[in-house]
């Protein structure tokens, strides 16, 4: 399954099937759906752009940027991307090793040479390929716990010594942000420009994507942000449904940004708004191959490590039959397509990310707040277009 999968993947990806005249009743449904269920749960506020063969063909914003109701979501609204930074991450190395600056078989000790692991000699098996493809070995989320306490990346990294694999590099999937953070040292030290420059000027730049940064600071000196929101609590409104239960109304409650996850910029560190994102997409379904070379896009979307785990996704396990992580980006298997993805959570965001290589389009929507129906209205979507 896995060579003929990676067969399927690369020869769609830059010829898309015709996919009929169009799916304007695909689109005019679903935007009653995301309106509907925005609204039905209370979300603060939401953007989502859906693209075909190079053209925006939708692009919608609901609600506000805050609870005080002042300022409208726009479509320049930045938003944190969170775990959709990881793309980005995968996309500047891998770009970095087909400059021959690094080798994604580099073990990742030649950057960080105080990473060591519990078991003698198990940090130098370690490679590159391994942290983009969350195969390190390491146990899930190793040590992200730390974060949230004020810990820099060189304290955290030396906590790495109490830690044993769970299994040789390249055998086992285990998803990782500190480890998917170590990709900055390699990326900074293989060549004198920051992390934060190389995005902004091999994709932001060339992309247009104008409101497109990395890190807090640049995110909070933003006049246009989505601030973040925490559910506090279900409340009955005293009306009832059609069952005749009480319906249930979402509290939602503005927070600060978080600092936390911005220390691993690699994985979590990008903030844009789904005017970007509309950038992005195209890029990576071929159509900016100036920026993003085919040869670049089909070695991010070759799967790398099965994701078993992904088979029991809320809404989404009826639907996937086989899941699969390249380098920053996951390859779904959906009903007889596949599907490049991402999706993303820090504290009071959510973001999702998706395209269809056999079908020509790709998705993308952005919530200001915590709420799984991100999950539900992303697989929606997939299903109707795959139904059409």
């Amino acid at each position: 399954m896995f060579f003929r999968f990676t067969f399927l993947l690369s020869s769609l990806l830059f010829f898309p099937l015709s996919y009929g005249n169009d799916f304007t009743e695909v689109r005019k449904k679903f935007s009653k759906t995301v309106a509907s269920e925005l609204k039905k749960h209370n979300i603060p506020g939401a953007a989502y752009v859906i693209i075909q063969n190079n053209k925006v063909v939708e692009l919608e914003t609901f609600g506000y940027t805050d609870k005080s109701k002042s300022k409208k979501i726009t479509s320049d609204t930045a938003f944190r991307l969170a775990s959709v930074s990881k793309p980005f991450a995968a996309t500047i190395t891998t770009m970095l090793a087909q400059e021959k600056r690094l080798n994604l078989s580099d073990p990742i000790t030649q950057y960080i040479p105080n990473f060591v692991l519990a078991k003698k000699g198990a940090s130098k098996k370690i490679q590159i390929k391994h942290l983009l493809s969350h195969s390190s070995g390491l146990m899930p989320n190793a040590y992200d716990n730390l974060l949230h306490e004020n810990w820099n990346m060189q304290k955290i990294i030396g906590r790495f010594d109490r830690v044993a694999p769970i299994c040789q590099p390249g055998i086992c999937y285990g998803y990782q942000n500190i480890a998917y953070g170590f990709l900055q040292f390699a990326i900074e030290n293989s060549q004198p420009k920051s992390y934060a420059t190389l995005l902004q000027e091999r994709i932001f730049t060339p992309l247009k994507m104008h409101n497109a940064s990395v890190g807090i600071d640049n995110f909070l000196n933003n006049k246009n942000i989505a601030k973040p929101h925490v559910l506090i609590r279900s409340k009955r409104t005293g009306k009832k449904d059609k069952n005749g239960r009480y319906i249930k109304e979402n509290v939602w409650h503005p927070v600060k940004v978080q600092p936390d996850y911005y220390k691993v910029a690699p994985a979590a560190g990008v903030n844009a708004s789904i005017t970007d994102l509309a950038k992005w997409l195209n890029a990576n379904m071929g159509n900016n191959p100036d920026v993003l070379s085919p040869h670049l896009l089909n070695e991010l979307t070759t799967p790398r490590i099965k994701t078993k785990k992904d088979l029991r996704r809320r809404y989404w396990k009826k639907s996937l039959k086989d899941a699969y992580y390249g380098y920053g980006w996951r390859i779904y298997q959906f009903d007889k397509s596949p599907i490049i993805y991402h999706s993303g959570w820090v504290q009071g965001y959510r973001a999702d990310i998706g395209y269809s290589p056999e079908l020509g389009i790709g998705f993308a929507m952005l919530m200001n707040a915590e709420s799984n129906l991100i999950n539900k209205l992303s697989h929606d979507f997939w299903k109707a277009v795959h139904k059409k």
